[in-house]
């Protein structure tokens, strides 16, 4: 995988950046899921499974926000090119209170470990800092 120097990043290297940890905290939640399922039972790994589907979500809103900004602020491209930031920003608060909505339910029904919910949420932190590190690692060497 070829990763860019830090005087020629652009867009669309972030774009990849965040694609690339969106998929590497799902392919983590997936193992993690079976490693939860055997250890603490199947209500555990949904909650897992349901802490990495709101972080991953939170990376995608991340990147479609960003974009939003990104394209107002670049005198390039005109502003018809991306969608309306209203739009995005509807959107973001959508799933932020779809996530509300996501953890009540899944706490209120599941009898799992809340522990296993928190390593879900936290994987798209992960994700994102290990491809990060990749990147500064790039940088510095």
């Amino acid at each position: 995988m070829n990763l860019p120097d830090a005087a020629s990043y652009t867009d669309d290297d972030f774009r990849r950046l965040i694609l690339r940890s969106m998929k590497l905290a799902t392919i983590l939640a997936l193992v993690g899921a079976a490693g939860v399922w055997l250890k603490w039972g199947w209500r555990s790994a949904i909650l897992l499974l349901v802490g990495a589907v709101i972080s991953t979500s939170g990376l995608w809103e991340w990147l479609r926000l960003m974009t939003a900004v990104m394209a107002r602020m670049d005198a390039s491209e005109t502003v018809k090119k991306g969608r309306s930031l209203g739009l995005v920003l509807a959107g973001f608060f959508m799933r932020l209170g779809l996530t509300l909505v996501a953890l009540y339910v899944s706490l209120k029904f599941l009898d799992g470990s809340v522990y296993a919910l928190a390593a879900g949420l936290g994987l798209g932190v992960f994700a994102l800092a290990f491809e990060g590190a990749r990147l500064a690692r790039v940088w510095t060497v």
